[in-house]
């Protein structure tokens, strides 16, 4: 099947009451651990890369040639998309010529307009190409990746305003932050995600930070409009502790326990655990 856009997975999602998730990837071990599972699972798939993540991976053009090879030789058939996350405006041109099936235009720091008038352009490009693209209104908290927000609630007005552009899917900021929540967190703000969702009706909404928020919470936000999850840092810190565990009980200098396959394999059953559940939380299962 290829890459292909997020549009079809998530208005199927939107109208059927589930969500897709969003993985972000870091590196090869976690690209093949997130398509090996969503094969697994038979479900639909997201593969989220932050401009960091592609600086970090060498570039654009590397990730989408490594994503484009392995669903090839990994025989992936199930529907999956190469999405910029947070990108910027110069970075969104940039995932677009290196052949990214998806973009984020992040434009939440821009004053309305300036937001409103980048979008446009971005959204008649897209079409153009036959691309999927989301835009943000309110934004999101906490640090990814050097992107920094405060975690605004976003202005359902605003949300309309960017939505009638014809973006393809919509992030709303409603308390939701990146990475760890911490203990006074206020949880969602189910108020907003409702007058977003019937301001905007049709257009698939977008929850970022989905690390940390309650089971409970997350199928409430589903059924309110949520057709897309984003996960990173819950993949990242299992990874981690696996890591660690393994490295902590002397197995990488057993044998060859430092061979790179070796020591990496722990955190990448980690990640692949990880994705299992959350797209069984989302309902994605089997919705290929």
């Amino acid at each position: 099947m290829g890459i292909v856009s997020v549009e079809q997975m998530l208005l199927k999602a939107y109208n059927n009451g589930y969500a897709v998730g969003q993985f972000n990837i870091n590196n090869l071990e976690w690209t093949k651990a997130v398509l090996q599972t969503a094969q697994e699972l038979n479900s639909p798939v997201i593969l989220g890369v932050s401009e960091g993540a592609a600086k970090y991976m060498t570039g654009y053009k590397v990730v989408t040639a490594m994503v484009k090879a392995m669903v090839d030789s990994l025989k992936i058939t199930v529907p999956v998309a190469l999405h910029l996350d947070h990108g910027t405006y110069e970075g969104s041109f940039a995932a677009i010529e290196a052949g990214f099936s998806s973009i984020m235009f992040d434009g939440s720091h821009y004053p309305i307009q300036e937001n409103i008038e980048k979008t446009k352009e971005l959204v008649a490009l897209t079409k153009k190409l036959g691309l999927s693209i989301e835009a943000e209104v309110g934004a999101i908290g906490g640090e990814e990746d050097g992107v920094i927000g405060g975690g605004e609630v976003a202005d359902p007005n605003e949300c309309k305003m960017i939505a009638d552009l014809g973006v393809t899917i919509l992030a709303a900021g409603i308390g939701n932050i990146h990475g760890k929540y911490p203990e006074n967190w206020k949880g969602l703000n189910f108020d907003v995600l409702q007058e977003v969702n019937n301001i905007t009706k049709g257009v698939p909404l977008v929850l970022h930070g989905g690390t940390g928020i309650p089971s409970d919470m997350i199928k409430k936000a589903i059924s309110m409009g949520v057709s897309k999850i984003n996960v990173n840092t819950e993949c990242q810190l299992v990874f981690a502790e696996a890591t660690r565990k393994y490295i902590e009980a002397g197995k990488d200098l057993q044998g060859k326990g430092f061979d790179p396959r070796k020591l990496l394999a722990p955190g990448v059953e980690a990640i692949k655990q990880s994705v299992r559940d959350k797209m069984t939380l989302f309902g994605s299962v089997n919705q290929a």
